[in-house]
């Protein structure tokens, strides 16, 4: 007997931009690159942004940088290295980018690292560097954002990758599930706090978005089997997800704060 396929099982065409960030200047961490983050910022500049962003990668966040401003030739588009790994360097992300876009209205954290490993087989260093790039990088430039927005006159917006393996329990993912629970909860406290700088936090948590560097994590045997458990027996396009990010960064939420999204179509 076949299986029958979803109708949703193909990838639709991407929605077009409506102007949902229209005038804002938006930052983006991780965006160099086929991922969900150069998909973010590429969504951002669809609905309208003047974008900033940033990456570990010089030359492949420049790339980047000159993709889009080759697309959209109205808008400004800025690049600037940031290893979220270093204080130091965040700080400068968020105070060059206030000099360089004029303000910041919204800061995508994408920045994240995973990979897989048995439990049993992790080392400390394993552990550390998952949880330094996935969580400590999207507390440090939330914290670096926050004071930004404390001391200027106008409210802002936090977007935030987390994972639905902050919730799904998978082997070999210890590190990277503990990590983006992490980014949850985080998201979760951070947003009380923001709303005394006018400052909207949520998160969204995507369960598989294949691109290009997530094949180099990942086997492809294993994404196609988390794919097929979806209820459309597929992954989503990463330009699905960023749809989502401009939507929590866009006036369409307003009364949002401190909420993780899950993009899925649920397991079957």
């Amino acid at each position: 007997m076949t299986e029958q396929k979803s109708p949703l099982a193909v990838v639709p065409e991407e929605t077009p931009g409506h102007g949902l960030l229209k005038g804002k200047k938006v930052v983006v961490t991780a965006a160099a690159g086929t991922g969900i983050g150069f998909s973010s910022a590429r969504r951002a500049a669809l609905e309208g942004a003047d974008v900033l962003v940033s990456d570990f990668h010089e030359r492949r966040m420049n790339e980047a940088r000159d993709a889009l401003a080759a697309e959209f030739p109205d808008q400004q588009f800025e690049a600037i290295t940031c290893n979220v790994q270093s204080t130091s360097d965040v700080d400068a992300l968020i105070t060059g980018a206030a000099e360089k876009l004029g303000r910041i209205d919204v800061l995508i954290n994408n920045a994240g690292f995973g990979g897989e490993a048995e439990l049993v087989d992790m080392t400390d260093e394993d552990w550390d560097r998952v949880l330094d790039i996935t969580l400590n990088g999207t507390f440090r430039a939330t914290r670096a954002a926050l004071r930004y927005f404390r001391d200027v006159p106008h409210s802002g917006v936090i977007v935030n990758n987390a994972s639905v393996l902050g919730w799904r329990a998978q082997r070999a993912q210890a590190h990277y599930a503990a990590a983006k629970a992490g980014v949850m909860a985080l998201t979760r406290c951070s947003a009380i706090e923001g709303a005394d700088y006018g400052v909207r936090i949520n998160a969204v948590a995507p369960s598989i978005a294949r691109h290009k560097f997530l094949e180099k994590s990942a086997s492809s045997d294993l994404l196609d089997e988390l794919a097929s458990k979806e209820a459309f027996g597929r992954a989503a396009d990463v330009w699905e997800v960023a749809a989502t990010i401009a939507m929590l960064a866009s006036d369409y939420t307003t009364y949002l704060t401190g909420e993780v999204v899950s993009i899925s179509s649920q397991r079957a």
